[in-house]
């Protein structure tokens, strides 16, 4: 079930290998992909009222390129938030971005009090060559650090020279098609390019198991937006948009 609120068509052609399995994610990830058309998709998915990679039930979910977005919710509200955001159209997409941030009308819709946000989505254009770095370790070893935890899959770490973790990779595996890196570093080894080697590693082990990796991160992390270009995944002006938040009580 979903709205589309939109002008005119513009949808990008995809061809590329990179590009089928970026389209395949977000269409699984959201519940439909690519936008039809400039404006906004309101998109009800069931995945919306279910737990995700974590465990925990993610209710909004959007992602946007510079000209169109896709705004995933329970199906219960796309009726009440597609009325809403049809109310706030503006010339710009970004502006009704920016409308609906500003307006009541998603805690409305999701039934909580929070916001909207929006951070840099990126994915997997060229995988730089190069050797790999790290060891492929279980979430439940020993030596795995509390952040890496709740990554739902193995994670990829870089041992310092005593032999105990120096930083790490884990991954966000939404689906079959498009697995999430996050990257850490701790103090000492910074400055050494081993966040970007980690995420190199881990980008051509994702792509090596038919998916495509994505890398997000919020607009003022400059330190991660270098990590990013430098292992392969630019900026296309994408946006990933969530919300912060807790149930209506």
């Amino acid at each position: 079930q979903h709205r589309r609120l939109a002008r005119r068509s513009d949808s990008p052609t995809l061809t590329s290998v990179q590009s089928e399995r970026l389209a395949a994610h977000l269409h699984s990830w959201l519940g439909a992909w690519p936008p039809p058309s400039e404006g906004i998709t309101i998109v009800g998915s069931p995945l919306r009222t279910q737990p995700g990679w974590d465990g925990h039930v993610h209710d909004f979910i959007g992602v946007a390129t510079p000209m169109s977005a896709v705004l995933s919710v329970p199906p219960a509200a796309v009726d009440q938030l597609s009325d809403a955001v049809s109310t706030l159209e503006t010339a710009e997409l970004r502006h009704m971005l920016d409308a609906l941030a500003a307006s009541d009308a998603l805690p409305t819709a999701l039934g909580r009090i929070g916001r909207m946000g929006r951070g840099l989505f990126r994915w997997a254009h060229d995988l730089p060559r190069g050797g790999d770095v790290g060891e492929w370790v279980a979430t439940d070893d020993p030596r795995v650090p509390e952040w890496l935890k709740p990554f739902n899959g193995d994670v990829l770490i870089a041992w310092d020279d005593e032999g105990n973790y120096g930083a790490g990779v884990g991954r966000k595996q939404h689906d079959a098609f498009g697995h999430e890196i996050s990257v850490g570093t701790e103090e000492a080894l910074r400055g050494r390019g081993i966040a970007r080697q980690l995420v190199a590693t881990a980008a051509r082990r994702i792509a090596a198991d038919g998916a495509i990796a994505t890398y997000l991160h919020a607009p003022d992390n400059h330190a991660s937006a270098k990590v990013a270009e430098a292992s392969g995944f630019p900026d296309e002006g994408w946006t990933v948009i969530g919300y912060w938040g807790t149930p209506n009580s």
